[in-house]
């Protein structure tokens, strides 16, 4: 699995769910019009630079706070085909996957990338790849691989359900 984009870069730690898409918003069910809200309480004008496939390069610790379902929704529809970070919160990370976004961990990466940089993942190799510059990434679990091949977790289900004894 490849996925590339150009890099936005945030460069800070602990970067709260609650500034990625604030809580006045949460009631914006529409998938498509969740964009217009991603960023608003860290700095609307991330927004501007998400113009196609995009790679977002984010600190440690990113996605803290409260579950919302919604940041990696609008990540995903704003074009953020994956994010490369120091480290993600746990329950962000879990989201990513379940909604079919990858993320991956390496700090050296994140260190080296700067906006703009055109930025390569390969999944099957274990290499992200920034402005030319490969670095290793963990291995993703076959179980995590497949959800992602799947589009996220509610494809990976409807993948494994006989559609003859699905019951809706």
């Amino acid at each position: 699995m490849r996925f590339s984009g150009r890099a936005v870069v945030i460069a800070q730690d602990d970067v709260d769910t609650d500034v990625l898409f604030p809580g006045p918003f949460l009631s914006v069910t529409d998938v498509a019009e969740m964009p217009k809200y991603l960023f608003e309480g860290l700095d609307p004008s991330l927004r501007d630079q998400l113009v196609g496939p995009t790679a977002l390069v984010v600190g440690a610790n990113f996605g803290c706070g409260s579950s919302r379902e919604h940041v990696p929704q609008a990540m995903a529809a704003s074009g953020i085909t994956f994010l490369v970070g120091k480290s993600f919160a746990r329950i962000f990370s879990r989201n990513c996957f379940n909604l079919g976004l990858p993320i991956v961990i390496c700090p050296e990466a994140v260190d080296a990338a700067k906006p703009g940089d055109e930025l390569d993942l390969d999944l099957g190799a274990g290499t992200l790849t920034v402005a030319g510059m490969a670095y290793q990434v963990p291995a993703l679990p076959p179980f995590m691989r497949d959800l992602l091949d799947k589009g996220g977790l509610v494809g990976w289900v409807r993948g494994r359900i006989d559609s003859t004894t699905a019951v809706v």
